[in-house]
């Protein structure tokens, strides 16, 4: 007798051509919460989810998580949950991404702000020219438009 009622009906009844749904089904039965999109989601779109849970936390300098941030410590905390590692400064951050164009950017990619060649600030691009960040002391994370033209942009590999 099956732990999982209905499960061998189901996967009779999907036939050859639909045994990867039916196993999609039947995973996300034994793994609540699990869906195919977050199976299949890239680090850059995972990392995405944990700053954006993360809105209302504190700025704090030097602050890595998990309850207060300073911008490299959101992306460093975010990407770790999302299972890839980064350095803990913006410039080592932007180091240590693939430079991609704004013509190419991804949501879940970094958004690094420079003044000339220095790197002062990241946050991760959320689509609509926005970004989740940490802006500075006395604010909170928070998903804002770039309001700059002097930003480069790294994926994370």
């Amino acid at each position: 007798m099956s732990a999982f009622p209905g499960i061998s009906t189901l996967m009779s009844r999907a036939g050859a051509a639909s045994v990867v749904t039916a196993a999609t089904v039947t995973a996300s039965m034994l793994l609540p919460g699990m869906s195919a999109e977050a199976s299949a989601a890239t680090p850059g779109a995972a990392a995405l989810k944990v700053a954006a849970s993360k809105q209302g936390s504190p700025y704090q300098y030097g602050a890595a998580g998990p309850n207060r941030f300073d911008c490299s410590g959101l992306t460093l905390y975010s990407f770790k949950k999302a299972g890839k590692t980064l350095p803990r400064t913006a410039a080592a951050q932007y180091n240590k991404t693939r430079h991609i164009s704004a013509g190419s950017r991804q949501t879940g990619d970094l958004v690094f702000f420079h003044s000339g060649s220095n790197v002062y600030h990241v946050g991760i691009y959320a689509g609509n020219n926005k970004i989740w960040h940490s802006p500075k002391p006395g604010t909170t994370v928070r998903l804002e438009k770039i309001w700059s033209n002097s930003v480069w942009y790294g994926r994370v590999n």
